[in-house]
């Protein structure tokens, strides 16, 4: 049986990449085992504005939608700078810089552990030294004939 809190870490890493590619910052996944009797994990994600904000928000749904994750419940609708989307043992919080400087939510999250959630690059093959060719032989360039001189007759 596999551990559930895995699919939880799933979809908190999944949203903060998908907060990321909408150039939400910073990003940061919380790993909130024994701390709260809510979730697993938060994920909270700052915007600059309502509009990202919206574009993040729906992202992540139709994104987790499509592999078969649902949101189980929605608050701050009708917000223009917090949103919270519930996905049962994980939950993403989306609202503006001026939320999280009034609210300090990292703040609350501070004696948790983040979890590292942006992709690393793979590791560059190392390049082999080409193969040096041997150098294919010139032909050897032709003498210039010696021009003959005409005799008169």
């Amino acid at each position: 049986m596999t551990n559930p809190r895995n699919g939880f870490r799933n979809i908190a890493v999944a949203a903060a990449r998908v907060g990321d590619a909408k150039k939400a910052s910073p990003v940061t996944v919380y790993d909130l085992a024994g701390a709260s009797p809510l979730a697993d994990y938060a994920v909270l994600i700052v915007v600059e504005s309502a509009p990202q904000l919206d574009a993040v928000e729906e992202e992540i749904q139709h994104r987790l939608k499509g592999e078969g994750v649902f949101c189980l419940h929605r608050d701050g609708m009708r917000s223009r700078n917090w949103k919270v989307l519930d996905y049962g043992g994980t939950l993403v919080h989306i609202y503006d810089r001026k939320a999280s400087e009034f609210y300090a939510i990292d703040r609350i999250y501070a004696n948790c552990r983040q979890v590292p959630w942006e992709e690393k690059p793979e590791p560059a093959p190392a390049k082999k030294p080409a193969a040096r060719k041997p150098a294919a032989k010139k032909p050897a360039a032709k003498k210039a004939a010696a021009k003959k001189t005409s005799k008169k007759k």
